[in-house]
């Protein structure tokens, strides 16, 4: 396993290289690591637009070892939401960390003047980025550096759009084309820090304790995933399988939550793209599923008939829902014309659809008037939303630069918190399914659908008691937690059992039994839970928006008593928790 950790401090640009065996035999890697340093280098109270806020880069043990441990962890204080930021992105970053000889990198301080780092095995270079500052597209952005940097094929490179140099709080990092790290704002903090972009290449390799049994384990997970009838789902529609589906259950998330089915759902549907719109499937490092779905856009030329230029545009569900459903756009075109211009930018999708569905009902309800949107937001209007979604990189005036910190905090501001759908001061995610799916956006420590699956639980489960929710939601989250250390991908969480895990560690000299894996889980679960009290979370000033009791969903009308008390439960839980 690799132990090092690169300290990188842009106040004085200057690195350090520490080895940390100690750190990584406790707390395996990814996650669990990620919590331990954030902990060390930041001060809880910090400003997340400061130069006090951290940022730490973690991969796991099993990477690049094996199949579908192809993800990194990013942690930061997040400033959309005050707290802990935490996020995920796949591409080749875990792998080039990796190859570079790292388990971890902390990035620390803030620069004089815009720069990109290159991260070359045990070298630092700090690179002037004015050139680079103050591009908006971050596509392009990544094309300019792409073709100064050598490493085509090794390296990893993450960058921000203008809307991370604005400081948009929900602004994202982009890493190669088209995987990000989307949610809770990690583009604003490289933008408050002036860190353009990262790049990282190295050539290092790492062989096995035991290469036989190493390829052994290696060809059960493989076989596996190829196998898998779930695998073959993503490779085949990828999670926008879950349109019609979710749909049909009365959970798809439309105009604003104001319904919860829509009515062009096939018209952007997983099957409906692949049929009329899919260009290639690509796949993350060392994975063999390949579930990243990319579609053909043509743009005309103005004044130039019969000539297009051809884009490519990568999608998934979470897109679908909060740039289609969410803002009653059912045109597939103009979906993607959406996605394109939210990533170019380089914004979070989810809290951009979910921002403009809470500004298009205010507008429509009279809270805010056209003075303030500048445009006439109307549902479906695909051109409005695409001049709204410049205005929230530009923020041309006070209503755009609030939208551009969440609508929790915008709503604070003109009113509409009744049906302004964030949790725990993140946009909410594309499911409602029942009680377990909010609850879970609340106790989730991401407040992230990923972190406990209550949409998952929601469907699989059809009565449970307010107490039986939130015990299952957190002992999958804590489960969970073992998946983002290794990190192993969640949509492999199926093959990666704790039986599965502990065979595994054998072949890289490390010996974990399950119950030593179920209760180490549940030890940064804890940990994590400890920091972002840390860092003001209170569990009792969690709330839930109103309009999530007025529309119905797979379980019918959700009980705000049944929410209440779930609450309580959790407040209780957490106490015993953290001591």
């Amino acid at each position: 396993m690799r132990d090092s950790v690169l300290i990188v401090d842009l106040n004085n640009y200057s690195y350090e290289i520490e080895q940390r065996p100690d750190l990584f035999e406790k707390w395996i890697g990814g996650t669990g690591v990620a919590v331990q340093l954030l902990k060390e280098y930041i001060d809880p109270k910090a400003d997340p637009l400061s130069g006090d806020n951290v940022i730490v880069f973690a991969t796991g043990p099993f990477t690049p070892a094996y199949p579908l441990a192809s993800k990194t962890v990013a942690m930061f204080k997040s400033p959309l939401t005050g707290n802990l930021g935490e996020s995920h992105a796949g591409g080749r970053t875990a792998t080039s960390i990796a190859n570079a000889g790292y388990g971890a990198i902390v990035i620390k301080g803030e620069s004089k003047k815009p720069v990109y780092l290159v991260i070359e095995n045990e070298k630092v270079y700090f690179r002037d980025g004015r050139v680079i500052w103050g591009i908006p597209d971050s596509l392009i952005v990544g094309r300019i550096i792409a073709e100064n940097e050598p490493g085509r094929g090794i390296r990893t490179m993450m960058r921000i759009g203008g809307a991370g140099e604005k400081l948009v709080r929900y602004a994202c990092v982009t890493t190669e084309t088209y995987r990000h790290f989307g949610r809770l704002g990690l583009g604003a903090v490289f933008g408050s820090k002036k860190l353009k972009a990262l790049i990282i290449r190295g050539r290092k390799k790492y062989t096995p304790v035991d290469p036989k049994k190493f390829r052994e384990v290696y060809d059960e997970i493989y076989r596996t995933a190829i196998e898998s009838d779930a695998m073959k789902k993503y490779h085949l529609l990828g999670t926008a399988s879950n349109v019609i589906p979710l749909n049909e259950l009365n959970s798809l998330p439309t105009r604003n939550l104001q319904s919860a089915r829509f009515e062009k759902a096939d018209e952007i549907s997983g099957e409906a793209l692949a049929e009329y719109s899919l260009g290639r499937r690509i796949a993350c490092s060392h994975c063999p599923v390949a579930c990243i779905h990319l579609a053909t856009l043509r743009i005309p030329y103005e004044n130039e008939p019969y000539f297009f230029k051809t884009i490519m545009i990568s999608y998934d569900y979470e897109l679908i829902y909060s740039l289609g459903s969410m803002l009653g756009v059912g045109s597939r075109d103009g979906l993607l014309r959406l996605i394109h211009r939210v990533e170019s930018y380089g914004l979070d999708a989810m809290s951009t659809g979910v921002c403009l569905a809470w500004a298009t009902e205010a507008l429509a309800r009279g809270i805010v008037s056209e003075k303030e949107t500048l445009v006439k937001l109307s549902f479906g209007d695909v051109e409005s939303y695409l001049k709204a979604i410049d205005y929230i990189y530009e923020q041309p005036n006070e209503f755009y630069r609030h939208l551009a910190m969440g609508v929790e905090h915008a709503s604070g501001i003109y009113g509409g918190k009744e049906f302004a759908l964030a949790f725990g001061g993140n946009e909410m995610p594309g499911y409602h399914t029942g009680h377990a799916t909010y609850l879970g956006y609340a106790t989730g420590l991401r407040h992230s659908h990923l972190d406990s699956a209550g949409y998952s639980l929601d469907q699989k489960v059809k009565e449970m008691t307010p107490e039986e929710a939130v015990d299952r939601l957190i002992a999958e989250e804590c489960w969970r937690q073992i998946l983002s250390s290794l990190v192993v991908c969640f949509f492999a969480r199926g093959i990666y059992t704790a039986d599965l895990i502990s065979r595994a560690f054998e072949p890289l000299g490390v010996e974990i039994t399950e119950e030593e894996l179920k209760k180490k889980g549940e030890e940064i679960y804890r940990e994590k839970l400890k920091l972002k009290i840390d860092m003001g979370f209170n569990p009792e000033n969690l709330t839930f928006p109103k309009r999530i009791f007025e529309v119905k969903s797979l379980h019918g009308t959700l009980n705000e008593e049944f929410i209440r008390k779930a609450k309580d439960y959790y407040v209780k839980k957490v106490k015993e928790i953290v001591g």
